[in-house]
């Protein structure tokens, strides 16, 4: 049992050994992806940047509502 253990690829003893198949598995895997193109990332970043200041505008406006809410409801009572 402990013969076949360690002839097999998977089985790989001590930190290093482990490290370098870790790396090699990674480098595998790396190859396999789809990368976008610089136009895409350029795109998808764009996107992000107006859809982020959008949203931060529609919370900024809320806040300025509630604020001026919490406030009038204040006056009102105490």
């Amino acid at each position: 049992m402990l013969d076949t253990l360690k002839e097999s690829p998977e089985h790989v003893s001590g930190l290093f050994g482990r490290a370098r198949r870790f790396l090699t598995e990674v480098r595998a895997e790396l190859g396999r992806v789809t990368w976008p193109t610089r136009r895409e990332v350029w795109a998808t970043t764009i996107v992000v940047i107006i859809v982020s200041v959008f949203i931060g505008l529609y919370l900024y406006a809320w806040d300025l509502v509630l604020s001026w809410l919490v406030a009038w409801v204040f006056e009102r009572v105490g």
